[in-house]
């Protein structure tokens, strides 16, 4: 079940500036240790939703839309959707929530905030899957391109016919074969609801802009690091991994057979296993 919470977030800019109200929506199951997850550009917190279950025996999980994605709001009027703003706003919601240092995962551009906050020591651990921000300025360019390419399939296809693709494997394939090595596994419903969030995503423009100049280079000590990466990523290719290990030294670096970028539904029983693993 989803619920919203409101907080107040400083600026991270300007320490003198009155706090702004900020609210997000997520959805918390299960018990344990807390673990947070973070989801990509363009995407929503139900990504996660073939490996909650498994998280759930053994961790109290919540899952998170980001700002301006999904069914959070966007931050409110001089806040920019970018990564010192995110990691501001997602360090007031651990407060909002009394998470004390939690563990936290997140996939691409969730990813890259995780590791920001695992650089800052507000959490435990940090897992990531094909995190942003280690890539080369070709690759990053080429990555921008087939998500702006995305996005504008997104928009310009009728809901009948993203439905109407949905319903085969094959549809499924040509709607979303760019994050999944298996898109065929993920069912019509979830399909079609990723699709009109990144046809809906209300500050992916602001997003993916904020995110041009932006590389990770800084270690991560004293927290400990995973990065796990998917064999068949399409999107982040799989040797920026071996540049999160050469900055993050002593990251643990696992490949993820035949998944893609985002792998949580091409093997959720591998992916689950990682991020208990990761969150130990």
């Amino acid at each position: 079940m989803s619920s919203t919470v409101t907080f107040e977030v400083p600026s991270p800019y300007d320490p003198a500036a009155e706090p702004r109200a900020v609210t997000l929506s997520y959805a918390r199951v299960g018990a344990g240790e807390p673990l947070l997850l973070l989801h990509g550009i363009g995407h929503h917190r139900q990504a996660w939703d073939p490996v909650i279950d498994i998280l759930a025996t053994e961790r109290d999980v919540i899952a998170v839309d980001l700002p301006g994605f999904g069914a959070s709001p966007a931050l409110p009027d001089g806040f920019a959707h970018d990564l010192p703003t995110m990691t501001a706003v997602f360090a007031a919601l651990c407060e909002a929530l009394e998470l004390d240092r939690p563990h936290v995962a997140g996939n691409s551009l969730g990813g890259l905030l995780a590791l920001e906050l695992g650089r800052e020591k507000r959490v435990r651990s940090v897992t990531t899957l094909s995190p942003a921000g280690f890539w080369s300025q070709a690759e990053r360019r080429y990555a921008f391109g087939v998500l702006l390419a995305m996005r504008r399939a997104a928009r310009s296809m009728p809901v009948p016919l993203v439905e109407r693709l949905s319903r085969s494997a094959a549809g499924r394939s040509v709607l979303t074969s760019t994050i999944y090595a298996r898109p065929g596994r993920r069912s019509p419903e979830a399909v079609v609801a990723e699709t009109l969030a990144l046809a809906n995503a209300k500050r992916f423009t602001e997003t993916l802009r904020a995110g041009r100049d932006i590389r990770f280079t800084d270690d991560v000590p004293d927290v400990p690091v995973t990065v796990a990466w998917g064999t068949r990523d399409l999107l982040l290719m799989r040797r920026q991994g071996v540049r999160a290990k050469q900055i993050i030294p002593r990251a643990h670096l696992i490949r993820l057979p035949g998944c893609g970028h985002v792998p949580m539904n091409d093997d959720p029983a591998l992916v689950a296993r990682v991020l208990l693993d990761g969150s130990r």
